[in-house]
């Protein structure tokens, strides 16, 4: 996003006085902040957006998912019933998928304690912004 400065740099007559120029300045701040704040909406709005749709994608994944995993530990527990016991062929099914759940579990764990949800644009630009405040002839 580029700032353009909303008032020109002379005046009428020639020079502008001290009042007119602060008056220009804070106005262009105002301005340049109030377009941040849209820049960061805009941002974050888009990123909910493409996850909103991801999550979408994830969930009917996940429920085609889990009809396989059901299926497959159906399978799993009458086949094993064909050696031993139902009731402990059921069993040993049921604590293979508490291992898998545990392990699920820990990793997304960890992954979740790595997100930092901020806008990246909108900060490096704030930062810019800040910098130039305080040195603008640089």
């Amino acid at each position: 996003m580029t700032f353009v400065p909303s008032h020109p740099t002379t005046s009428r007559g020639g020079d502008r006085s001290v009042g007119e120029l602060l008056s220009a300045v804070t106005s262009d701040i105002q301005t340049l902040f109030r377009q941040e704040v849209e820049l960061a909406k805009t941002e974050v709005r888009q990123e909910a957006t493409k996850a909103g749709k991801a999550a979408g994608m994830y969930g009917g994944a996940g429920f085609a998912g889990y009809m396989v995993l059901l299926f497959l530990s159906l399978a799993a527990v009458l086949g094993l019933a064909n050696v031993m016991d139902g009731g402990w062929a059921a069993l040993i099914v049921t604590a293979v998928w508490a291992v898998v759940a545990a392990v699920l579990y820990q990793r997304a764990r960890t992954r979740m304690r790595t997100v930092a949800p901020k806008p990246e644009q909108t900060v490096e630009t704030m930062k810019e912004n800040a910098q130039w405040a305080r040195h603008p002839t640089r």
